[in-house]
């Protein structure tokens, strides 16, 4: 007959035995997946496979990238709403999505606050406002550029990866800054914008100064500006636009991870600590750099802060624009 403590201790030891196999899928999943809203090949395509390959082996045995291209990345937001919250599926996006969406359109499919959930900001991303050669050489700062824009008021425009887009919002003020009236021409993305600026067609181009760094040696665009609180560490030659005197022009835009709503503490704390494992990996750091990207992660209270105060920011900032997306 067994005695009290032999009884405790084997019901102890059955306990144990089936908390290991929990544990163990608590820690590592068997797949997991993080969905991008846009094409193989570009920035968020690249961030989303560079992490994942981070992720494969401790954050889930396997870890694959869903591209969900279309709708500017609402697609993508979409998916990840309608999948389960227990850690399987992860969304990297820029912010734009989220911080200025809600002001562009006027009905979105997902509310930014309640159908995401904040895991960790990628990287960094500061504009930069580059001329081609349809501007003479002699131009080499923004005030120039803006004052030969109104002595060639036919020419004064200037190209961005997309209506609605930071870059196209920051062109916009800088034209306001000087009052000069910058006309938007909106691409289908930054490399159209740029073969266009270095073939003479457009004056300028705002966009993410990481897209103009292949072209910089061939010496047929210069970036007069970037976009910054400090210079970037990827064009530091390049002085900022409020070092320029538009001291209220401090933009950029984070991409970030995020979770489905109503994701555990448990399910984000462990995402957060892999993902930002994976983001310090040289070879990561590295290769976004190498893209003009700069890593920077951080916790899901600083990107559910950083979220709520861009939401905050753009919302006047659209409307005095009095741009929208559903025009």
């Amino acid at each position: 007959m067994q005695t009290r403590r032999q009884l405790i201790s084997q019901m102890a030891w059955g306990l144990a035995a089936t908390a290991v196999p929990f544990a163990a899928r608590a820690n590592t999943l068997e797949s997991a997946k993080i969905i991008a809203g846009f094409a193989p090949g570009g920035t968020i395509d690249t961030e989303a496979r560079r992490v994942a390959a981070r992720l494969t082996g401790s954050y889930a045995k396997a870890v694959i990238v869903d591209n969900r291209p279309g709708a500017g990345g609402q697609i993508a937001i979409s998916a990840l709403k309608a999948s389960p919250a227990d850690g399987t599926t992860l969304l990297v996006t820029p912010m734009s999505m989220l911080g200025i969406y809600p002001h562009t359109y006027k009905k979105l499919p997902y509310d930014p606050l309640v159908d995401l959930t904040p895991v960790s900001t990628a990287v960094q991303v500061d504009m930069g406002f580059a001329v081609g050669p349809l501007v003479p050489a002699s131009v080499t700062t923004i005030p120039e550029f803006l004052a030969w824009c109104n002595a060639n008021p036919t020419q004064a425009n200037f190209g961005s990866p997309a209506p609605g887009s930071v870059p196209h919002f920051v062109g916009v003020l800088i034209g306001r800054a000087g009052k000069v009236d910058l006309r938007h021409i909106g691409f289908r993305g930054t490399q159209p914008a740029i073969m266009d600026l270095v073939g003479g067609q457009i004056a300028a181009v705002s966009a993410p100064v990481g897209e103009f760094l292949p072209h910089l040696p061939g010496g047929k665009l210069r970036i007069l500006a970037t976009s910054g609180a400090t210079r970037s560490k990827f064009v530091p030659q390049v002085a900022t636009l409020a070092e320029q005197g538009y001291k209220s022009l401090v933009y950029g835009e984070w991409h970030g991870f995020f979770l489905p709503g109503k994701a555990s503490a448990a399910v984000v704390n462990q995402a957060n600590a892999e993902i930002r494992k994976a983001l310090g990996a040289k070879e990561v750091v590295d290769g976004l750099a190498a893209m003009g990207l700069e890593v920077r992660a951080s916790s899901p209270e600083e990107l559910a802060a950083a979220l709520k105060a861009d939401l905050e920011r753009w919302g006047p900032i659209v409307k005095s624009i009095g741009f929208t997306a559903d025009a």
